[in-house]
């Protein structure tokens, strides 16, 4: 097993400061989804994805259970590479089924993504685990060469990405991808309003938790004395940007000191700190965003009524 760092706990912190920096005075305020995912966060996320509300992670599940034989004959892949891993529960789906040689997990979580690595090498064995501790926003061009390789972007997180994000992420991979690999990206799908503001707002807390979670890391790393229990979790559809957002809302007006950035926040009563966007899409869509990249859909699957989509592609011949 290898855990190969590309994200040091220097980089970590200094991609923390400037984000704060940036986000936490700018109008909304708004801080990147990333800040979740400490190792509590990333336990967090594991607890909403196995909850009523949660239907992604169900129904993706799902679809890699139909469809993992059909990946197996379409790829040919001897390499899995997972971007997002976290503790890679779905990823035993594929790995049951492609049987590869060599799995390459990716996370921004060094803790979490050890402990993954560690427990598949004794699930697995004679599966090679390559682990990279890294931003897929800046080092796809890390992933190790060689072998045919499918690449897993899973989890609906390419809805993170704002559109001109995604543009240029998928460029990106595009440029990572060799002919003989290929993508399998994981979509969730326009669908009930009710149904979606209920999956980021469950009724027992754990997502308001999650969002909270984002606080606390910034108070750890850069010296800072939010009080989460003083802002309220929000997740609410904006039908003109197709996405669900999530925000904490201050339940008071109150100061908030960030000591390592030397920097003092003002919150007005009701004020919201945006900490994530979940875009939502139409198949049809996301296939027109993968061709302008240059990525060939060959498959598309789909869970229920527009529930959540399964994408298998490949890089469109030069």
């Amino acid at each position: 097993m290898i855990v190969e760092a590309h994200l040091t706990p220097d980089e970590r912190r200094a991609a923390l400061e400037a984000d704060a920096r940036s986000g936490l005075v700018a109008t909304p305020k708004r801080l990147s989804p990333v800040w979740f995912y400490d190792e509590r966060g990333s336990g967090l996320f594991d607890e909403i994805t196995r909850l009523p509300e949660y239907y992604p992670t169900r129904c993706e599940r799902a679809l890699l259970r139909a469809h993992a034989a059909e990946i197996a004959e379409l790829t040919g892949a001897d390499t899995l590479v997972e971007l997002g891993s976290g503790t890679s529960e779905k990823t035993r789906v594929l790995l049951d089924v492609l049987r590869p040689t060599r799995y390459v997990p990716l996370d921004v979580d060094a803790d979490t993504l050890a402990q993954a690595a560690s427990a598949l090498t004794k699930e697995y064995p004679g599966l090679d685990v390559h682990a990279l501790a890294a931003d897929f926003h800046r080092h796809l061009d890390r992933l190790p060469a060689g072998g045919r390789r499918l690449v897993a972007f899973l989890g609906g997180t390419i809805g993170n990405l704002r559109p001109e994000e995604r543009a240029g992420f998928l460029a990106e991979m595009r440029s990572c991808l060799d002919d003989d690999d290929w993508l399998l990206l994981g979509a969730d799908l326009v669908k009930d309003v009710s149904r979606l503001e209920a999956a980021y707002d469950d009724a027992s807390g754990v997502t308001a938790a999650f969002n909270r979670n984002a606080l606390t890391v910034v108070n750890r790393e850069l010296d800072a004395d939010f009080e989460p229990g003083r802002f309220e979790h929000v997740a609410r559809w904006v039908p003109d940007a197709a996405w669900i957002e999530m925000r904490l809302r201050a339940r008071v007006a109150h100061k908030v000191t960030i000591g390592a950035l030397d920097l003092v926040l003002a919150f007005e009563e009701g004020e919201e700190l945006l900490t994530e966007i979940s875009a939502k899409f139409e198949v049809d869509g996301l296939t027109r965003e993968l061709a302008e990249a240059g990525i060939e859909v060959v498959r598309a699957w789909v869970h229920g009524d527009d529930d959540f989509s399964l994408i298998l592609a490949r890089p469109r011949s030069r």
